[in-house]
């Protein structure tokens, strides 16, 4: 018989490399699904951590796959702390995303370090991983994936828009729910404010002394992949092709940099969610708390923007991963191909026992 209730943790990584998300969380399900995220945790990355993920896109395949062992085992020591230090004692299942290295759904490729079967054999736990490689291999996309959660845990939200290292959106459309990248966020602005020896900028208010370059901001905006239709993603190979190549041959201030980056960003969310009337808008992941882009994006916007608790804002993302875990386990549709563009739906992610 089919269980109606799972323990498990959430492992999420992302691009701006804020660290290593984890929750763990009771599921149920009924006639829905319901939700307790019971701990949560963000363990940041250390420089060495840090540099070496940073330059993930121009390491050779061999190197990264020396890292990719590397970085499971770390991985497997943040996740046996968190277990720890918890006192966690029935798991039903972990389910990680890893850390994206390589994400080109063009040429059918995409990887994502950390999710090597050693995982389950060090943590002697079920883990649930990989999620994305299937989707490509059916002509998708592989992003993005929370979309899935959105329509399961969030359905009565218009739009689902998650500002992290990529703003990316979830919404129902003609009954089915559609989900892509917006633009990049924190993995341009947090790039930036390091220059001047800061990890973000706290609140925007860097941001909110500087001078928008009408020059810039126009070239930003009218760059192709803004009028391509969804399903679309991006990554860090774009956004050093597109966007911080741009801006260098600028040579302008920092505070001008970011200025300029949050009004473009700010124009193209709401570009976004104003195509419904009226509808309500719920905002997670870190940039909820670049209070000048929140202000920025209600400026152009006239729809109803909701904050949740902090838990939310931080964790959903790996909150959802821990839910298209227990999907898989399952043998359930965790892939829409209304989403990513693949073949059809699936049940994505490969499942390693200990």
């Amino acid at each position: 018989m089919i269980k109606t209730e799972y323990n498990v943790i959430g492992v999420m990584s992302g691009t701006s490399l804020d660290g290593i998300d984890l929750v763990f969380v009771n599921f149920k399900v009924d006639n829905s699904w319901q939700f307790e995220i019971i701990h949560s945790e963000t363990v940041s990355y250390g420089s060495t951590w840090f540099e070496t993920l940073r330059g993930l896109v121009s390491s050779p395949i061999e190197k990264l796959e020396r890292i990719d062992d590397d970085y499971t085992r770390h991985l497997a020591t943040i996740i046996k702390n968190f277990i720890k230090k918890n006192n966690i004692q029935q798991i039903d299942a972990i389910c990680s995303h890893g850390h994206t290295a390589l994400h080109q759904p063009e040429n059918k490729l995409t990887y994502q370090i950390g999710n090597k079967p050693l995982l389950a054999e060090l943590l002697k736990e079920t883990v649930v991983c990989d999620f994305r490689v299937q989707d490509v291999e059916l002509g998708g996309q592989g992003a993005p994936l929370v979309p899935v959660g959105d329509l399961l845990l969030f359905s009565e939200y218009d739009y689902c828009l998650n500002l992290g290292g990529f703003a990316n959106i979830s919404t129902e459309i003609n009954k089915e729910r559609i989900a892509y990248d917006i633009c990049p966020v924190n993995i341009v602005l947090n790039y930036y404010v390091k220059k001047l020896g800061l990890d973000y900028d706290d609140e925007g208010n860097i941001s909110a002394t500087g001078s928008i370059n009408q020059n810039l901001l126009g070239q930003l905006n009218a760059l192709p992949f803004y009028k391509e239709n969804y399903p679309k993603s991006l990554g860090l190979e774009w956004v050093s092709k597109h966007i911080f190549a741009l801006i260098n041959s600028y040579n302008l201030d920092v505070k001008d940099v970011l200025r300029t980056v949050v009004e473009h960003m700010s124009i193209q969310i709401a570009t976004e969610i104003n195509k419904k009337n009226k509808g309500n808008v719920l905002i997670t992941g870190g940039g909820v708390y670049n209070t000048y882009l929140i202000n920025r994006i209600k400026a152009h916007s006239n729809q109803t923007i909701v904050i949740p608790k902090n838990e939310v804002i931080e964790y959903k993302e790996a909150l959802i991963f821990g839910l298209l875990g227990v999907l898989k386990l399952r043998n359930e549709i965790n892939c829409l191909r209304s989403v990513t563009g693949a073949k059809k739906n699936h049940s994505s992610g490969k499942i390693y026992l200990p």
